[in-house]
């Protein structure tokens, strides 16, 4: 599971979430931050107002809550969806050797407008792409 400070670091950078069945977030409120919710049609629904979306808490499942502003939740990427918001610039995802057997993870993107590849390790596959994700937001943003 995508690494919270990642999370924050890619909403802080300008990515926005639009729920989805299937999504996980956290509440970062006191109380909350440890649980880890995942939008369902049946327990956790989002619903869309002019005012904003709001996630419904459904039935007993979470008696504490009713519904929360999306803005208040914390979307934590799954890996599928990291690597689609890379698009083209994705070269490819890979193993990696690490001390005493515990291994990682390697994702390659592309520079935009060349050939040369750039790698983006960590423990976790969605952190490598989340740093992936980080470092081709970044890119895009300067003007050299």
């Amino acid at each position: 599971m995508l690494d919270h400070r990642l999370a924050r670091r890619l909403r802080d950078a300008g990515l926005r979430w639009r729920p989805r069945p299937g999504d996980r977030f956290v509440l970062e409120t006191e109380g909350f931050e440890a649980d880890v919710f995942t939008l369902s049609d049946m327990t956790i629904e989002a619903h869309e107002y002019p005012t904003g979306t709001v996630l419904g808490f459904n039935g007993t499942t979470e008696w504490a809550l009713d519904s929360v502003a999306a803005a208040d939740a914390l979307w934590l990427p799954r890996e599928d969806q990291l690597r689609e918001l890379l698009g083209p610039a994705f070269v490819g995802l890979h193993r990696t050797p690490g001390d005493g057997g515990t291994g990682g993870y390697e994702v390659r993107t592309r520079v935009t407008g060349t050939d040369e590849t750039v790698p983006h390790r960590a423990s976790e596959a969605e952190d490598a792409y989340a740093q992936a994700l980080l470092a081709y937001i970044d890119a895009s943003l300067r003007l050299d």
